[in-house]
């Protein structure tokens, strides 16, 4: 399931995307007809993935990430699929290490900020012990 469209902007310490799918009636984060504003965590979670992916660079194996918390999240709107339009989705790695990674995410439409919060990632699980 990918939710975003594309990658607009990315450096070693962040990402930026954009994504339309928040509006489809086929999302499959869609229950009863409505897209609530905590399905943003998965958004900004495949941003985070991504931004792993492109740091990683093209000839390091890719790693399967796990979202393992979530923090001082803030709720701004009730729903997503009611917005028409893109939805930007950020994220901007505050600290980690080659294991673990702490992320500060966000999603806004047209200036106006839906949701934000804090995400913890691992993404060797194993290696945890």
């Amino acid at each position: 399931m990918c939710l975003l469209d594309a990658v607009t902007e990315w450096s070693e310490s962040a990402i930026a995307c954009r994504a339309t799918s928040h509006a489809d009636p086929a999302n499959p984060l869609r229950a009863e007809g409505r897209l609530g504003a905590a399905n943003g965590i998965e958004y900004a979670a495949q941003a985070m993935a991504i931004h792993g992916a492109l740091i990683a660079g093209d000839d390091a194996a890719p790693r399967q990430g796990y979202l393992t918390s979530v923090r001082g999240v803030s709720l701004h709107v009730a729903r997503l699929d009611d917005l028409p339009g893109e939805l930007d989705v950020s994220a901007e790695r505050l600290s980690g290490d080659a294991n673990n990674i702490l992320y500060q995410f966000s999603l806004s439409h047209a200036g106006r900020c839906l949701l934000e919060g804090r995400a913890a990632v691992v993404l060797d699980a194993a290696a945890l012990g």
